[in-house]
């Protein structure tokens, strides 16, 4: 059995944080920080094993054991529900799933919402719970245009200070669910590696607390 906890970071401001994170916790593998292209980096000593890959991807490397533990984003949880274990709340890459729309918009309920969004699932799971129709397109890109240009009545999207909406004459209307990352394991290598993996987590709710 491999002998190393495989974990994907996800790339970008966030990995960083969160690598800052496992260092801390005695996990750490100095060439990750060196001027370099390489994607995975091991410290045999600390028996872990990194590798960076795109944010929305960790939790596929995770369920399909490439990776037996990772971080994500409780919005890719939440969109995609990967069948893993969700560890812990490390407590960063905080901001909140919520609606948004200009500031005059009233919704009339006799009438089908039209809501943009990346976030497809949520925003069902969402408007469901309030057995309110809607119908959803599906956008990849800037979703604030969407209201803006007529596509749409409201969006569902990611907002950590709102400033872009701002800047886009739109405003939050309603909170769904706060956002934050969280540390997910395959559930077979928790099976495995249970108590390199409990380890690993215990080190990292030590940091949290301490920060």
């Amino acid at each position: 059995m491999d002998k190393f906890v495989n974990v994907a970071l996800p790339k970008g401001r966030l990995g960083e944080k969160v690598y800052s994170m496992f260092e801390k916790a005695g996990y750490e593998c100095p060439s990750i920080r060196e001027p370099n292209r390489k994607l995975i980096f091991e410290n045999p000593e600390a028996g872990v094993r990194y590798f960076w890959v795109k944010p929305s991807d960790v939790a596929i490397y995770v369920e399909r054991g490439a990776a037996d533990i990772g971080v994500a984003g409780k919005d890719i949880l939440l969109e995609y529900e990967p069948d893993v274990f969700e560890l812990l709340d490390l407590n960063v890459g905080k901001c909140r799933m919520a609606v948004a729309g200009p500031g005059d918009f009233r919704d009339d309920p006799g009438r089908t919402l039209i809501v943009a969004t990346k976030f497809s699932n949520i925003a069902s799971t969402y408007y469901n719970s309030l057995g309110r129709d809607i119908d959803i397109i599906h956008l990849n890109g800037s979703i604030e245009i969407a209201p803006i240009l007529g596509l749409s009545d409201v969006i569902v999207d990611i907002v950590e200070t709102g400033a872009t909406l701002k800047e886009n004459n739109l405003e939050v209307l309603e909170n769904i669910v706060p956002i934050s990352a969280r540390l997910i394991s395959n559930k077979a290598s928790f099976r495995f590696k249970s108590d390199k993996i409990e380890e690993i987590a215990a080190g990292l709710a030590e940091v949290i607390k301490n920060d």
